[in-house]
C-alpha cells in the first residue's frame, strides 16, 4: 500500500519503519523541510517529503501530531484521494493542546477531529505510548502480545487499519463505531495499559466517560511530579503501572 504519515516524531517514525518493513511504500513529513528528517531513522521504503506532498497518491494517510495541531494539517490531509483511508492516532490533552470548546466531560474527540478533516476517520494506535510502540511489538501468536483497538464508521476502512496495526506488531481489536471511540481516550482502562487481546474487550466495556478526563489529569500530574522530583520523565513501564492503577 502507499501510505503517507504526517508527523515525524518518535511515534510517526516508528510507524513508518514498521509499515515500510511490512512492504508498504511510505512517505513521511514534518512541519519543516524533508532534509530535516534524519535518514538514519528511516527504513528502506520510506521517503521524507514536504507536507504538501505527503497525502497525494496515497491509499492511507496517518496523522501523528499533537491533537491541538489537527487544524494546521487539515489542508494537507485534504490532498489525499477521496477513497484514501484516514487514520488519526491523536489524543486530547488540554494542558498540551489548549482547551478546545466542545471537548471534555466525555465528548468523543474523534468525532470532533472528523469534523475538522471533513472526511471519514479511523481511530487506531491511539492507546499506546510511543515507547511501547517502539519496544513492545511482537509476532502474531506471541504470549502477552499487546492488543490495540480500532474504531471507525466505515467497515472497510476499519479492516484496512486493523491489518496495518497487525503489521506493526500488535493484535488489532474491532472497537466498533467512531461514536464509541471515547472508550479509547486518555483516562479510560484501554489507554496506555498495554493489554492483551483477552483483556482489552473488558477494558473497553468498563470505560467511564464521566471519570476519564479526571483520571487523565491525575496521570499527567503524577508524571509531572515524578519528572520534577527525579529530573527524568518516567519510563514506559512506570507509566503503564500507573495507568493500570488509575484507569482500571
Amino acid at each position: 500500500m502507499h501510505i503517507g504519515i504526517i508527523g515525524a516524531g518518535p511515534f510517526g517514525l516508528t510507524l513508518a519503519q514498521r509499515l515500510s518493513r511490512a512492504g508498504n511504500q511510505v512517505k513521511i513529513a514534518n512541519s519543516r523541510a524533508p532534509e530535516t528528517i534524519n535518514p538514519r531513522t528511516l527504513h528502506t521504503g520510506t521517503r521524507p517529503v514536504w507536507a504538501a506532498e505527503v497525502a497525494t497518491d496515497t491509499d492511507v494517510i496517518i496523522v501523528a501530531v499533537n491533537f491541538g495541531r489537527i487544524p494546521s494539517v487539515v489542508d494537507f490531509v485534504r490532498q489525499a484521494p477521496a477513497e484514501a483511508v484516514l487514520i488519526d492516532v491523536t489524543n486530547y490533552f488540554p494542558t498540551i493542546d489548549g482547551v478546545i470548546n466542545g471537548l471534555g466531560s466525555g465528548q468523543t474527540e474523534s468525532l470532533w477531529a472528523q469534523t475538522q478533516y471533513r472526511r471519514p476517520l479511523v481511530k487506531a494506535w491511539s492507546t499506546i505510548m510511543a515507547e511501547s510502540l517502539a519496544d513492545k511489538a511482537s509476532e502474531a501468536g506471541t504470549i502477552g502480545r499487546i492488543a490495540l483497538p480500532v474504531a471507525a464508521d466505515d467497515d472497510g476502512h476499519r479492516m484496512i487499519a486493523m491489518t496495518l496495526v497487525e503489521q506493526t506488531g500488535f493484535d488489532a481489536i474491532d472497537a466498533g463505531k467512531l461514536a464509541d471511540s471515547w472508550r479509547l481516550q486518555a483516562g479510560t482502562p484501554a489507554y496506555s495499559t498495554d493489554l492483551t487481546a483477552n483483556q482489552l474487550p473488558a477494558a473497553l466495556r468498563n470505560a467511564d466517560a464521566r471519570r476519564a478526563s479526571l483520571r487523565r489529569d491525575l496521570m499527567l500530574a503524577v508524571i509531572d511530579e515524578r519528572t520534577e522530583a527525579t529530573g527524568n520523565r518516567p519510563d514506559a513501564d512506570f507509566i503503564v503501572a500507573l495507568t493500570r492503577l488509575l484507569f482500571q
